[in-house]
């Protein structure tokens, strides 16, 4: 039994960190699933990390200036539920117990709830580290803005648990090599080197010079350390700590499933329970003689953080509360932006700028638009945190306030993602969740793909995180099917929580930039044009009613004939048809339908106003497939749109090709409403 708290010797820290052990056993045997190899692996270096480095107050777990603890291979879930329960966080026994059971927050994979002390949801290998990178990163941005001589109120470290799966996976290659020329010094990893993945010894598919790689990344790498022996882990730690200028990749070797005679050191106890029988004969060799979720009173005390995070925090406080006194405008500053709040000005700024926009009357590339909005917004926001997947100049996410970050100027707002797509969206991801950033970050919208689980995981954890997508269709022309979007636009849309804007035009844009900055419970994906785009005319009702995501543009006396919805680039076209039925004598209404998501949420009074049932002749036209537009148009209704890929020809040409064009949306109205 623990003697003395103050003096934990190497048998003591053994018996802390089997408390892990046997937490996750009983756990996933209760549960009769889950992952108990990586928890039992990586118990010891847990304990050393928690009980003597991490810098955190279980007491008020969204302190903003603790440690953030990114369990990056989250399948070993129960490894992080034990150290918030054993360290005093607001995460009973009793959820232990009913863990991954239903409405319970021990999920099978950690899912995001800061309020208990878990920073993210992880379990696709490689997106927490990356997450971490992101959180890393804004430390180092907020420490540039807030920090002064002597109040260092901005000053904490992000530590990671990843394994061999995270260090295999495309995204960690991307956001790591970030991490190194970005010089995050305050960013360090632990790598459970314990050469075993689910199909067995890893040899034969895993054969990197994991400790060159990280090296020619630019990290400080500290290799070979026994992941079970508590003195070396203290002695890595201690060395990462001393280089700040660079982050640092502590390589442990392990034995998966650690304690366990029959089955250490196998794939067997990486995802299944190991039976009740081998459950009893490891804690037999442990020498753990409790009953299942029994912790000893001493060992829960030696455990508990909150004592020693309340005197880190207040300890800050009084720091904080110095800074407050000497520079109170930054003081509140730091406030709002970690608040999430937009500054006092904004929603008149941002009002005025969309009338302002409308009476500009320029016909612009959504491109374009967007970077207009910037220009307009970007300015009261110094939050606001840009970057672009190596297509700066084409994405036009750089605006006039920008300023290029970089290991030497920590004060920029502007990241150079290089070509990472996958990786620059889940570092974007790990900004917003640090908190005091708003994120944006740009590429091609064919290009989406590769960055698709990390735009699932920002609308899954519910989080503001804006993704511009430009060159949108079979507009961009030249470049051909590969880079021509078809099947993008429906499929972001049809991702749950994801608001998806496609405007027609600059008023439409600066509205929807309106939209992603003021949404903070999920992601936006902005879909813009390459090619130019004319300026609708509104009145003031129908600008105003642009942000319920589709409103009546054009429109007839009475209940039309055929009703006409379109997004984007193909809302003046079909403008223009509108027109020419009008004058033949056809009463016509145009819907804009910027955003789907977001008119799905109106109330079904506004949405039959917009779509009157009366109507059953409708015509939805979008240079994209059709599969989504049926729900507005019904079974008497039809789509005009494209179910193959594209081809490589100039835009003009193949709007004419694939029937996106007035006088065939004329036409295909005519055959809806059985007029010649």
């Amino acid at each position: 039994m623990l003697k003395d708290k103050n003096a934990i010797n190497n048998q003591s820290r053994r018996e802390l960190a089997n408390a892990i052990r046997a937490l996750s056993m009983d756990a996933v045997q209760q549960a009769n699933s889950g992952h108990p190899g990586m928890p039992m692996g990586m118990a010891d270096i847990a304990e050393v990390l928690w009980n003597d480095h991490l810098r955190h107050n279980p007491n008020n777990p969204e302190w903003i200036d603790r440690d953030r603890f990114v369990l990056s291979n989250g399948h070993g879930s129960m490894l992080l539920y034990s150290l918030l329960h054993l360290s005093g966080y607001p995460l009973s026994m009793e959820q232990i117990k009913n863990f991954r059971q239903f409405n319970q927050v021990t999920a099978g994979h950690p899912e995001r709830e800061p309020s208990i002390g878990i920073e993210t949801t992880t379990g696709p290998l490689g997106q927490g580290i990356s997450n971490a990178v992101g959180m890393a990163l804004s430390e180092k941005l907020l420490a540039a803005t807030f920090n002064k001589s002597g109040m260092e109120i901005i000053n904490h470290r992000t530590w990671v648990f990843t394994g061999d799966g995270c260090l295999m996976e495309g995204i960690s290659h991307e956001a790591c090599s970030l991490a190194g020329a970005w010089g995050l010094g305050k960013l360090i990893c632990f790598y459970d080197d314990n050469g075993i993945s689910i199909d067995g010894d890893v040899k034969g598919w895993f054969t990197d010079d994991t400790v060159k790689r990280f090296e020619s990344y630019g990290w400080q790498v500290i290799g070979d350390v026994d992941g079970h022996d508590s003195k070396e882990i203290s002695n890595a730690i201690s060395d990462a700590l001393s280089d700040t200028n660079r982050p640092s990749l502590i390589c442990c070797k392990t034995k998966i499933g650690f304690g366990s005679p029959n089955k250490e050191g196998t794939a067997s106890t990486h995802g299944a329970p190991l039976g009740d029988e081998e459950i009893k004969i490891t804690k037999e060799a442990l020498g753990w003689d409790y009953p299942a979720f029994e912790i000893p009173d001493d060992i829960m005390k030696a455990w508990d953080g909150s004592k020693k995070g309340e005197y880190k925090e207040n300890s800050w406080n009084d720091i904080f509360e110095k800074y407050n006194n000497a520079y109170p405008d930054l003081g509140k500053e730091l406030k709002r932006r970690m608040q999430g709040d937009l500054p006092a000005e904004w929603k008149e700024l941002a009002e005025r700028s969309i009338y302002d926009v409308d009476n500009e009357a320029k016909d612009l590339a959504t491109r374009q638009s967007s970077l207009l909005a910037l220009n307009k917004l970007a300015p009261i926001l110094p939050e606001m945190i840009g970057g672009s997947a190596d297509l700066t100049g084409s994405n036009l996410t750089k605006h006039d306030a920008s300023v290029v970050f970089d290991e030497d100027n920590p004060n920029g707002n502007y990241l150079n993602f290089g070509v990472r797509e996958f990786g620059m969206s889940a570092i974007g991801n790990g900004m917003i969740l640090h908190g005091g950033v708003i994120p944006y970050s740009g590429t091609f919208l064919t290009f989406s793909d590769y960055a698709r689980n990390a735009l699932r995981m920002a609308a899954l954890m519910g989080i503001q995180n804006i993704f511009v997508y430009t060159h949108d269709s079979i507009g961009l022309g030249e470049d051909g099917p590969t880079h021509q979007p078809i099947e993008h636009v429906a499929s972001l849309r049809i991702m749950p929580n994801m608001s998806v804007w496609r405007p027609c035009d600059a008023v439409e844009t600066v509205v929807s930039w309106r939209d992603a900055i003021e949404r903070k419970k999920g992601p936006t994906s902005l879909i813009l044009t390459r090619q130019k785009l004319p300026h609708q005319v509104r009145s003031k009702e129908q600008i105003q009613d642009i942000s319920k995501g589709g409103y009546v543009l054009y429109d007839c006396d009475g209940t039309p004939e055929i009703l006409l919805i379109a997004t984007g680039s193909e809302v003046a076209i079909t403008m223009d048809a509108a027109t020419i039925l009008t004058e033949e004598g056809i009463s016509v209404r145009v819907v804009s339908m910027p955003c789907t998501n977001v008119f799905d949420q109106q109330d079904e009074t506004y949405k039959r106003s917009v779509l009157p049932i009366e109507c059953t002749c409708r015509l939805a036209v979008e240079a994209g497939v059709t599969d989504g537009w049926w729900r507005y148009v019904g079974s008497f209704g039809a789509v005009l749109g494209i179910d193959r890929f594209g081809l490589s020809a100039p835009a003009e040409e193949l709007f004419e090709y694939f029937g996106f064009t007035a006088s065939n949306i004329v036409s295909k109205a005519k055959l809806l409403i059985n007029r010649d």
